[in-house]
């Protein structure tokens, strides 16, 4: 038994360490100093799972697959730590996580939130980028649907696929371009592994043909992908377009989801003209 201990946290640590270009890296938690296990406002909920799980009864007007996604959200200790920090999502701690290790949203940088609602990421990059003081960073959230204010963030009630939304976000943001583009957008789940796949891939593209006529010289672009090799005439763009290209998957990613995240930094604008 001990052997196979042993065998096991050998595994563990081996896949944790192994890394390579275009495979997800898994992110350590980030700790915040004075704060048992990491738990605070800009910190992933670390060893916050240690709670009776919770099971519900079923219920007659309640599917299975409800069921199953209202136990998850029960049991699931990065929605009580997103409650408990103020955080408008569980999505918080990815990009959170994200940063930490990308250094993506230093303090006075313009960021681009897309499809930002409900407004997770957004609140995390206005924190980061230090948007509510004078004088210090942009953020800019576009999304469809409309959100709640969020200090210190610029809302746009918008699709970011429309023609004149690129130049609407050049004139909320002024002078020269975006530092960072994120997308943390998915379409509806639809029970197909490959459809889902493939409809994500399509928004990550949608995302960065926006990110490319507004992002300034040495930019970053971060998006949400499944894995399943659609995504590669992406990557290879990407990987025209930008000095580095990653992939990581965040603690705060499910472990059974096929989700990972494409991190592209030092944007090349290259001839392009931010006009």
């Amino acid at each position: 038994m001990a052997g196979r201990a042993v065998a096991r946290r050998r595994s563990r640590r081996a896949r944790r360490d192994f890394v390579r270009l275009d495979a997800p890296r898994r992110i350590r938690p980030a700790r915040s100093p004075g704060l048992r296990g990491g738990a605070g406002p800009l910190s992933a909920p670390v060893g916050a799972g240690r709670a009776p799980k919770v099971r519900l009864r079923t219920a007659d007007k309640r599917s299975l697959s409800s069921q199953r996604w209202l136990e998850r959200q029960l049991n699931d200790p990065y929605v009580h730590a997103a409650k408990r920090a103020g955080w408008r999502s569980r999505a918080a701690f990815k990009l959170i996580e994200l940063d930490d290790r990308f250094h993506l949203l230093k303090p006075g940088r313009r960021v681009v939130d897309l499809g930002a609602a409900p407004g997770g990421w957004t609140q995390v990059a206005v924190e980061r980028v230090r948007a509510r003081e004078q004088g210090r960073g942009t953020v800019i959230a576009i999304d469809i649907q409309a959100m709640d204010p969020i200090p210190g963030a610029i809302l746009l009630h918008a699709d970011f696929m429309d023609e004149e939304a690129p130049g609407q976000l050049k004139a909320a943001l002024g002078d020269g371009g975006a530092d960072v583009v994120l997308s943390d957008m998915a379409a509806p789940s639809t029970g197909h592994t490959r459809t889902d796949h493939l409809r994500v891939v399509a928004l990550c593209e949608a995302a960065y043909v926006f990110a490319y006529e507004v992002l300034a010289e040495g930019g970053a672009f971060v998006a949400k992908v499944f894995q399943g090799g659609a995504e590669a005439g992406l990557l290879t763009q990407l990987k025209r377009d930008f000095q580095s290209v990653r992939h990581a998957k965040p603690p705060a990613s499910r472990a059974a989801s096929s989700e990972t995240y494409v991190v592209a930094l030092g944007f090349r604008a290259g001839d392009r003209r931010l006009g």
